[in-house]
């Protein structure tokens, strides 16, 4: 998401940069986890760590020279380990010019969310003054740095930015009871607004946070603790998948539905196109991963579900979509990778 944001790179190519540093240059773990915490045993390379830093990001040296290593922040928790750790960079170091500039600028997303983990708390103090005007309520609020802390490794958002919630503007110092003037007063009228097209950010923010989407309250309260539709490693991938198969398409950095999409979509039952089903299903392998049910427990429904659907499915026309969409035929193996079987059964 923050790749998409700030390099306008999609879930794929990120994924594709990521394994490239952590293949081909060894300059950071393994990069197919979502966790964000780190084990307490990596605090003994943190000096060689923040030195390879230094070293490959010329932008992060300053950050780097400035971290306190005496600090130690939430992130470093062995109780929140599962299979994977958060991602880091490495002890390895390189010539920056040695790196494309997408791989510069992941390295450093990557480097600087460790850093920060060496750097005070970000404090500010929030105001507000609640006036009553006429009989109406008026309320004024803001919010003042107090100390940037971590804040400082990343860029100045401009002031009119309407995610910026500290305004160079203060508040007076009031007393309950004060008497204010009200300068000027004015009446906005505005229409709500459709809900806008999904960006590569935006899409991934709502497969992590599919609860927001899901119709069934007893399956939102479970999704609010679980990762949602796919993992880490797997919706890069299904979401480059729908672009193949040409279900969806850019438009800018905006993402449609094409009409083969939208048919597909309103071809199939109700159920198959609500990510209720989809996200219940990965909470319950959430839960055999974690020992709360078995495996015949997930699959009995799960198979007699399937018959119904597939029973469903049997009775749609899809006649409309012929000619549509994109033909995909199946890959041949290499020579090279025939050979390599072979010799891996001999």
């Amino acid at each position: 998401m923050d790749a998409s944001k700030r390099f306008n790179l999609n879930a794929q190519q990120t994924l594709d940069i990521c394994q490239q540093l952590y293949e081909r240059h060894k300059l950071v773990t393994y990069p197919r986890s979502d966790c964000r915490y780190l084990p307490t045993g990596h605090l003994d390379d943190k000096s060689t760590v923040i030195q390879s830093i230094a070293k490959t990001s010329p932008n992060l040296s300053l950050a780097a020279k400035n971290a306190n290593l005496s600090l130690r922040s939430k992130a470093w928790n062995d109780d929140k380990i599962s299979a994977h750790h958060a991602i880091i960079p490495t002890s390895k170091s390189m010539d920056a010019s040695r790196l494309t500039k997408n791989e510069n600028g992941i390295y450093e997303l990557i480097a600087r969310q460790y850093l920060i983990q060496f750097y005070p708390n970000f404090e500010y103090a929030e105001k507000q003054i609640n006036h009553d005007v006429s009989g109406g309520l008026f309320i004024s609020k803001q919010k003042d740095t107090l100390h940037e802390g971590w804040k400082a490794l990343f860029p100045v958002k401009n002031t009119l930015d309407k995610e910026n919630e500290f305004s160079n503007t203060n508040l007076p110092n009031v007393l309950k009871g004060d008497q204010v003037q009200c300068l000027n007063g004015r009446l906005d009228e505005k229409t709500t607004s459709p809900p806008k097209h999904f960006t590569d950010a935006t899409l991934l923010s709502a497969m992590t946070g599919i609860a927001r989407y899901v119709t069934d309250s007893e399956i939102k309260k479970v999704l609010r603790e679980t990762d949602g539709l796919g993992t880490e490693a797997t919706r890069a991938g299904i979401i480059e998948l729908l672009f193949k198969r040409q279900f969806l398409t850019k438009k800018g950095k905006e993402i449609h539905a094409t009409t083969i999409g939208r048919q597909l979509v309103d071809s199939l039952p109700k159920q198959m196109v609500l990510p209720d089903m989809t996200a219940h299903w990965e909470s319950q392998l959430e839960a055999i991963s974690e020992k709360r049910i078995s495996y015949h427990h997930f699959m009995t429904p799960l198979i007699t579900g399937l018959s119904q659907l597939i029973h469903e499915v049997e009775q749609v026309s899809f006649s409309g979509m012929n000619g549509m969409g994109k033909k995909f035929t199946k890959r041949k193996k290499s020579t090279r990778n025939k050979t390599r079987s072979k010799n891996a059964t001999n």
